[in-house]
């Protein structure tokens, strides 16, 4: 991917609680991309040859969307204000969604992996989490100031399915009309220009880089203060919708503990030299 002048952030946020804004301007070199996240497979790999154990499988369970549970819904614990988000015991990359349903996928996106595990992995691999800047002029793919990877048309419920998001009412009911109602494969829908694949949607991404609001306003430090040891979260996941969780966008962001993982969040790395030149 060239580097050069890079975009980040928007000066028209969604969310502007976030962080969103403003649109900056900065630099980035020449890296080299993995085209999709990481895929179950090649996780598989580093575990076969390092002996890994995730932050989940350590911890005994992890967090599993309320339709795919593999028990029922009233013996497991909720989080409040976000009931959808169910504790299941024995929840890993191995088997998201308990280990009463089916295993992970090859080719699709490992998830219930932590921003620790995701490092501990790059590292592994020769490469490492990209920053936000970096992502996010891997996201644009060369066109600049758009909202999505492929310009700036919005997908939605009926149509323009560029993306695996939620289509439907949220969070009971998803009509899967992109074709997937959970993870799609790491390498599905169109690349960008770049040849990056579901830089938006499908799953959560984790970056390098810590979360906290551009601001010097009280409000802005106060938060950052609540947020401090949080890691930046960038792309989205098939779970967001615009009436809820609108933030498939470039600019979007989130974030979250280093130690926690879910069925909607995995990660890509990124190389400094050609891995085969390293």
């Amino acid at each position: 991917m060239p580097g050069g002048t890079a975009l980040t952030g928007t000066n028209t946020p969604f969310l502007p609680m976030d962080g969103e804004g403003p649109l900056r301007r900065g630099r980035v070199k020449t890296l080299y991309w993995e085209r999709g996240t990481v895929t179950n497979e090649a996780f598989s790999r580093f575990v076969e040859a390092t002996g890994y154990i995730t932050e989940a499988e350590r911890f005994g369970w992890s967090f599993v969307f309320h339709l795919h549970l593999d028990v029922p819904v009233e013996t497991t614990v909720g989080i409040n204000g976000q009931e959808w988000w169910r504790r299941v015991d024995g929840a890993s990359w191995r088997y998201p969604n308990g280990p009463n349903k089916a295993p992970s996928l090859p080719d699709h996106p490992v998830v219930q992996v932590s921003w620790n595990d995701a490092s501990a992995y790059a590292k592994w691999a020769g490469g490492r989490l990209p920053s936000e800047v970096e992502w996010e002029h891997a996201a644009r793919g060369g066109l600049g100031d758009v909202r999505y990877p492929w310009g700036d048309a919005d997908p939605h419920d009926e149509g323009n399915h560029f993306c695996n998001i939620w289509q439907g009412h949220f969070p009971m009911h998803n009509t899967a009309a992109d074709g997937y109602e959970a993870t799609a494969p790491a390498i599905s829908f169109q690349p960008n220009g770049y040849g990056l694949y579901n830089m938006v949607g499908n799953v959560w991404q984790w970056t390098a880089d810590p979360f906290k609001l551009r601001s010097v306003k009280k409000t802005a430090r106060q938060a950052n203060a609540r947020l401090a040891g949080n890691k930046l979260l960038k792309g989205g996941s098939f779970l967001c919708h615009r009436s809820y969780c609108f933030r498939y966008r470039i600019a979007a962001r989130t974030g979250n503990t280093p130690d926690s993982a879910s069925t909607h969040t995995g990660f890509r790395i990124v190389y400094d030299m050609r891995p085969d030149k390293a």
